[in-house]
Parts: C-alpha cells; sequence; structure tokens
C-alpha cells in the first residue's frame, strides 16, 4: 500500500472506531432541581444502588446491585470492562491528596502535577459506556472543612473535568457533614453537581442535617455501615466490641431507607461499605461479604431494598456469642475459656461453624488507612462443634478475638466475635530472621527489606533520586539526597513496616550482624550528615530492639567507606528487631545540602 493510501486508511479506521466509541458511550447528566433532583442516564431516571469494594461483582449484579464505586483510577481498565460485561455502572473515583497527610492545597507544583492525573485519567476513560459519573478525591478536606484553598482547587478540577467531558457529572466526596463543609462547597466549588457524604453512626440523618446545613445539591450516600471506633467507646476490658453480621443489618436499613427512600428528593442512591474484605480494626468490621464472597446478613437487606424481595436463600444469623456467659472478659494467661454461640438459620438449612483466635494489635489507622491483618493463632480451639467451643488464651498479653463463622449449605455466612484481654505483659515480638547480608540499598538491593518511607522534619524540602546515574560508588547508579530548605532540619528513615514508628509488628532479626556499612561522599564537601539506625524507642509497642548513630559526619567530596560496629551491644540491647534499618538526619547550614550514598548493607 502506497503512504497515501495508507494514512487515509489510518485516518478512516481512527474515525471509524471513534464514531463506535461513541455511540456506545453513554450520556449521564443530573436533572430536575433542589424540590427534585434525578440522576439521568441515556434520558433514562437512574437510581444507584451501589456498593464499594472489589468483592464479586457478578454476586452483586445477581442480587439487584447496579453500580460500584472506586477510589481510584490505577484499575479502571479492568474495572470498567468487568463492570460493563455485567450491566454495571462505574463511579470513577480519582485519588486526591488529603489534608490530614500533608498535602498542601496552596502548593503549585503539587496542584499541576495533581491537574495532571485528573487530566490524564478522564481523557483515557471518559468515553467508556460504563462510567457513570467522575468523584473527585475522598475525604480530603480539614475536619471542619474551614480550609478554602481545597474547595477552590476542587471547582478547578471539576471545571478541568467538564471541559474534557461534557457527558459525566463531577462529584467530591466528603466524611461526614458538619464545621464549614457544606457551605464552602457550595460557596466555592459551583462545577460539583453531586456531594458524596461518607456517613456511619448518624448516616440515617444525614438527608435532613444536609438540608439543614443550607445543602441545595443532589447527594449520594457514598459509604455507610456500622458504627466506625471512633463514634463508640471502649468497654470495661478496654476492647471495642464489634456487633455481629446479624445486628449491623440494621445500620444498613436504616441508612439505606432515611435516605435513599425517604429523601429521593435530594439523594441520588447509595454505594455501601465494603463490598468485600478490608482489615479495619477487624477483617469483618465493615465487611458485606466475606474473603470467599460468600455475603452476610446485610446483604440480604440491601437486595431487598433493590429488587423488592429478599434472595431466595437467606444468610444465618447470630443470636448473641459469649464467653463465660459475658460479652467479654479479662482472663489470665494459659486459661482455658468457654464461647457459647446461638444461630441459626432462616431456612432451617443445616449450619456449620468455625472458631478461630485472632491477636488484635490494637493498632487502629484513621481515615481508611492500611492496617497490618490480625494474627491467626491456630492452636488455641481446643475442641468445638456448632454450639460452643473451649479456647486456651495464649501467655502473651493483650487483647485477642474468638471468632464463630456461620454458614449455611447455600453459600450465605454470618459471623461474630467476643473480645478477651489476657492480663500479662506484652512479649516482645521478634522481627523476621533475615540472612546476612542484608542490603539495605545498592545495585543488587533485597526483595524484602526496608523502605525509605520515613520522611521527616521539613518533609517537603526532601528529594530522594534512587536511580541517580552521576558518579555512583559501584555499579550504574548511587542514591541521591537533597535537602533544599535554608533552615531547619530534614531526615529519611528506612522502615519495616513501611511508614511505621512503632505500631505494628515487622522489622527484621539481623542477630549475628556486626556491623552496618554504607559509602557516601558530598556533592561540594563540606556537608555535615548523621547516619544512623534505630529511631523507635520503648515508648512505642514495638520498638528498635538496639540503636546506634555517627554524629554529623562531614562527608568529602570523594566516596569514603563508613561503618557503624555492632560488636559492642549492650545486654540491654539486641538486634532481635530493626524496624528502621537506616537513617539519615541533616541541620540546614543555611543552604540546600546534596549528598549521595551507595552500597548500604548489614554484614
Amino acid at each position: 500500500m502506497q503512504p497515501t493510501s495508507f494514512c487515509i486508511f489510518v485516518i478512516f479506521i481512527s474515525a471509524l472506531w471513534s464514531s463506535n466509541t461513541n455511540a456506545q458511550s453513554t450520556v449521564v447528566r443530573v436533572g430536575g432541581s433542589a424540590e427534585k433532583w434525578q440522576l439521568i442516564r441515556d434520558e433514562q431516571p437512574y437510581l444507584i444502588r451501589g456498593v464499594g469494594g472489589d468483592g464479586s461483582w457478578e454476586l452483586l449484579a445477581k442480587l439487584g446491585g447496579n453500580s460500584v464505586r472506586t477510589w481510584g483510577h490505577d484499575l479502571l481498565d479492568t474495572q470498567l470492562d468487568q463492570a460493563h460485561t455485567l450491566g454495571l455502572t462505574v463511579t470513577a473515583g480519582i485519588w486526591l491528596g488529603q489534608v490530614r497527610q500533608g498535602f498542601d492545597w496552596t502548593d503549585a507544583d503539587s496542584l499541576l502535577k495533581q491537574r495532571e492525573t485528573v487530566r490524564n485519567a478522564v481523557l483515557k476513560y471518559k468515553d467508556h459506556p460504563a462510567l457513570l459519573m467522575w468523584a473527585l478525591g475522598n475525604e480530603m478536606e480539614d475536619p471542619v472543612g474551614k480550609n478554602g484553598a481545597v474547595w477552590s482547587e476542587i471547582n478547578n478540577l471539576a471545571r478541568l473535568v467538564k471541559s474534557l467531558d461534557d457527558r459525566h457529572p463531577t462529584m467530591t466526596v466528603i466524611a461526614e457533614l458538619g464545621g464549614d463543609k457544606v457551605y464552602n462547597l457550595h460557596a466555592l466549588a459551583p462545577d460539583i453537581d453531586i456531594l458524596g457524604i461518607n456517613s456511619y453512626a448518624a448516616a440515617a440523618s444525614v438527608g435532613q442535617r444536609y438540608r439543614k446545613l443550607g445543602g441545595t445539591k443532589p447527594y449520594v450516600l457514598t459509604e455507610f455501615g456500622p458504627s466506625g471506633i471512633w463514634e463508640i467507646e471502649k468497654d470495661d476490658i478496654g476492647a471495642y466490641r464489634e456487633l455481629s453480621s446479624t445486628m449491623k443489618v440494621e445500620s444498613y436499613r436504616n441508612a439505606y431507607q432515611h435516605n435513599v427512600v425517604e429523601n429521593s428528593e435530594m439523594c441520588l442512591g447509595s454505594y455501601a461499605f465494603m463490598w468485600g474484605q478490608k482489615q479495619e480494626v477487624t477483617a469483618t468490621w465493615f465487611s458485606l461479604l466475606l474473603k470467599d464472597n460468600s455475603p452476610l446478613g446485610p446483604v440480604d437487606a440491601l437486595s431487598q431494598f433493590w429488587t423488592g424481595k429478599y434472595p431466595m436463600n437467606r444468610c444465618p444469623t447470630i443470636e448473641s456469642l459469649t464467653v463465660s456467659g459475658r460479652e467479654s472478659i479479662m482472663a489470665k494467661p494459659g486459661d482455658s475459656v468457654r464461647v457459647v454461640l446461638k444461630a441459626s438459620d432462616p431456612e432451617r438449612d443445616a449450619i456449620k461453624v468455625t472458631w478461630e483466635l485472632f491477636a488484635d494489635e490494637e493498632h487502629y489507622r484513621s481515615g481508611g488507612d492500611a492496617e497490618a491483618a490480625a494474627k491467626l493463632l491456630a492452636q488455641a480451639i481446643v475442641k468445638s462443634d456448632a454450639n460452643s467451643a473451649e479456647v486456651t488464651l495464649p501467655s502473651d498479653g493483650g487483647l485477642y478475638r474468638v471468632f464463630a463463622t456461620v454458614r449455611d449449605n447455600h453459600g450465605g455466612a454470618a459471623i461474630a466475635n467476643v473480645p478477651v484481654r489476657v492480663d500479662a505483659p506484652i512479649r516482645i515480638a521478634t522481627g523476621k530472621k533475615q540472612s546476612l547480608p542484608l542490603i539495605v540499598y545498592g545495585e543488587a538491593t533485597d526483595a524484602e527489606t526496608f523502605v525509605p518511607s520515613g520522611w521527616m522534619g521539613d518533609a517537603k524540602s526532601i528529594k530522594l533520586d534512587l536511580l541517580n546515574k552521576s558518579n555512583p560508588k559501584s555499579g550504574i547508579t548511587s542514591l541521591r539526597c537533597e535537602f533544599t530548605a535554608n533552615s531547619g532540619w530534614g531526615g529519611v528513615a528506612w522502615q519495616n513496616p513501611a511508614q511505621d514508628w512503632g505500631n505494628e509488628r515487622g522489622g527484621f532479626d539481623l542477630t549475628g550482624a556486626t556491623r552496618l556499612v554504607f559509602h557516601a561522599r558530598g556533592d561540594v564537601g563540606g556537608e555535615e550528615v548523621t547516619f544512623g539506625f534505630g529511631l523507635i524507642g520503648k515508648e512505642k509497642k514495638y520498638f528498635d530492639t538496639a540503636k546506634r548513630s555517627l554524629d554529623k559526619i562531614k562527608l568529602t567530596g570523594d566516596w569514603q567507606r563508613f561503618e557503624i560496629k555492632l560488636d559492642d551491644v549492650a545486654d540491654s540491647e539486641n538486634l532481635t528487631r530493626i524496624k528502621t534499618g537506616f537513617v539519615w538526619t541533616v541541620a540546614s547550614p543555611g543552604h540546600p545540602v546534596v549528598f549521595y550514598l551507595d552500597d548500604i548493607k548489614w554484614e
């Protein structure tokens, strides 16, 4: 084929593809007014019957759901395609920086990068037929919504989206109501079409409170479920007591009834949380499904709202779960306790019960940040049947939870747990035993090692280039470190787990190591840097069991080898749990500091 003919052919095929794509893509808009809002999809009213989470979407469609919500766009390719195949729609979330995590909504560079992320996502996915709307951010505002820069920039992003895609509405999602959130959203973000509201304990009153605060935009209940631990009190053994899956039904039912059903003039639908499993306090606190996608009681209630009737076979129910006749107890190490379950099945199906004991780390993060999975104590259940279990408690002090999982023979389930606190000291948990040498940074960095995630001091003024190719000590790259501020201090800690400062199990058992070795050089010479390891003190639950430092080392412009000797570890120290495996800090001398590192390893 001749070049000219080939070009014409390509143009023709491109135009044909574009035409077909536009023919398949949908048009979604918000119709009506504050007296009666409606979401209109391809000129038909569309009530969102949705969930958030990556559990079985096939099950969702089967039970009458019609939409899923994402928090980010990293997996949208497959998510949109899967949803379209199942006849579902997707509210596509684009994750934005959060105030509580230190994102600066007045920093021009950060905002420009964020805008580019939004632009690229919209251009890539705007024509997909499963797309319902764009959700810009999730709980990115400050607790009372006073930061006007957030709302103004959200409006800039909404305006950007509309300039690229005029066929799908814009939404932003906030954490609860109150403060100035509703007022500032309406005043400073007029290009946001819909407000997404995440609410738990007070979800049933969202519509009423939203109106009182002056809300006039339509809203979607974007997360709802049982009360979070920030909304309840600890019991007499210091535990947050989790409701059984049966007791959680009422939370979902009330939230849906008082918003989607009774406030349909303002509410365009809802996304229940969480379709699947996510570790927040426990793996089941907000879960609508078990790990194997078995539905729990609240799913029956949601399906009834979505379709007008319950599923053909309903989930088992749990009346009570008690330990030694109580809802929680304080016990001694090694005690044997009896846990009693009262459960049944609506259709009188035979039920099977599984018993498990998990250690509760009592490290609960805010805002849905990732938590480490609870540790299963597999040998703790001595004997059990469908009505009770005998459990031998561990010798370590701390909080534990006995779980009972009830299943029928049709795929439905129920789950509950009862907390037990062992009244004894918490034994030091050692890190994972690691062979030596352990390479922290080098050409052959170990797959499982420390991560440079602990940015300290003036973190915005720190820059790391892990693949710098300018004059490495060995190989083809070295680590370039820069502190750009003219005052203050900054530093980076290599951690395991990442971003943990003593609240989680982890770290490495480096027993047998005799030295921490690294090479360093300054950019021009004369740079003063402090190096070391072991930042986490004993005030934390999981501290570094040893620490050392080389203070204010003056670097030259040439590579130098440095060594932190470990053969003089005191009797009160050991290397059984090193969580911060390497650290550097710099105090600004009044101008930026640049230095390089290479071949960091424990030997």
